[in-house]
């Protein structure tokens, strides 16, 4: 893809990377069905550019545009939704993978379907996609109307989503990670749906007419004492203040979907040493190892987040080594700093004990170990179907090693 995972699944260091992106052709476009024919270089952000002021969106996406279509297989992206219509995978038609023997197989969950399903979140180690035929949704507006909730606490953000999610296509909610006592866990949940025309005030001249502030660079690394625990806690001290529970909110699609995407280098901000998001998802009758997590970085300021975002699962699919399942997922983005590799460990425990697991695509630390038991089977099979594919072991990369994914 494009090389914006945050930890090192497209990194591959004593070896080469093979660069995708000029794979970029939209090849054909149905405008009953809505299914889109690309090669796999072509990024989400081209597909909104074309396709959106036709009244066509992408029927899941991550929290940033900027990743290609090949990735987002290869990632098995989610976003919002997935509680209602699952992961990227989901609306894949089919696609042709470009094997390290040099065989193109045409994929799908009728032809090649173990192939399929091993591509899948399988992180680029099963071959190259060249091609992919994608569903894109229908949609009246480039706009959502969102309705907030504010939680006073984890277990209250928890009631919310229980109550509201099935109403709403989107949900995701904001956590205060330093939060503590009676406040922990608070949270803002934000759900939407497209809108509709109807929904319109009368100055916006057409559904997809959407005017966009200029975007921000971060031009230098900030110093890395920038985001300490007074920071942290006053930035989500703002942010719950002046979010209360608000009903109707219309928002444009690039505010709603991709809010970071308007800071180019927002990464700079974390300093020098840069930072790590940890990911991770447990059953839905682990929330008390949810808790715990959210316990351990509220007792640790100095290694929390400010951007933390909690997301209740839907069903898992068929894919060997893709990350969602039924339960609740928090992603954190937390600053390097000594020791956070012992933390994460600490956390990975947590997650370990209560069935949960990590989300590959944004690891940095995970041992080869705790891969293996959060995957298991699942692995061994992925394994077994890499092996018939890939026989001379061309394909790796720095984290397949870690992980002991290849040999």
């Amino acid at each position: 893809g494009r090389g914006r995972s945050y930890g090192d699944t497209s990194i591959n260091a004593d070896g080469g990377v093979v660069v995708t992106t000029e794979l970029n052709r939209m090849i054909a476009f149905d405008g009953v069905s809505g299914v889109l024919e690309c090669e796999a270089g072509v990024g989400l952000d081209d597909i909104i550019d074309t396709f959106l002021p036709r009244g066509w969106f992408l029927p899941v996406t991550p929290g940033t545009k900027f990743v290609t279509v090949g990735g987002a297989i290869a990632n098995d992206a989610h976003g919002k939704n997935h509680h209602n219509d699952g992961t990227f995978a989901g609306f894949v038609e089919s696609f042709t993978l470009l094997a390290p023997t040099g065989d193109v197989y045409t994929c799908s969950r009728d032809k090649n379907a173990d192939i399929f399903w091993a591509t899948v979140g399988g992180i680029g180690l099963t071959g190259f996609i060249l091609t992919a035929r994608i569903r894109l949704l229908s949609v009246d507006t480039a706009y959502a109307k969102a309705d907030y909730f504010r939680a006073r606490d984890l277990v209250e953000a928890f009631d919310l989503m229980r109550e509201h999610d099935e109403g709403y296509r989107y949900s995701v909610a904001w956590i205060d990670c330093v939060a503590t006592g009676a406040q922990l866990g608070r949270s803002v949940l934000m759900c939407g749906n497209h809108a509709t025309v109807n929904d319109l005030p009368p100055n916006v001249a057409t559904p997809f007419d959407v005017r966009l502030p200029p975007r921000v660079n971060v031009p230098v690394d900030f110093p890395s004492s920038t985001l300490n625990p007074l920071s942290i806690r006053a930035f989500n001290e703002l942010y719950y203040a002046t979010n209360p529970t608000k009903l109707g909110k219309l928002v444009d699609y690039e505010r709603y979907f991709y809010p970071l995407d308007f800071v180019h280098q927002w990464n700079r901000v974390y300093g020098k040493a840069g930072f790590t998001q940890y990911q991770f998802i447990v059953p839905p009758e682990a929330q008390e190892g949810l808790k715990t997590i959210v316990e351990c970085l509220s007792a640790a300021p100095e290694v929390s987040s400010f951007l933390a975002v909690l997301k209740r699962c839907g069903e898992e699919n068929e894919g060997l080594l893709s990350f969602p399942m039924p339960g609740y997922m928090l992603a954190l983005d937390i600053p390097m700093r000594p020791g956070l590799v012992e933390f994460l460990r600490e956390l990975d425990r947590i997650v370990l004990d209560h069935g949960g697991r990590l989300y590959l695509a944004k690891d940095a630390c995970m041992t080869a170990e705790t891969f293996s038991r959060m995957y298991g089977e699942k692995l061994d099979r992925f394994r077994e179907i890499r092996r018939r594919i890939d026989p001379d072991g061309v394909l790796s990369s720095s984290q397949a090693r870690r992980l002991e994914i290849v040999p």
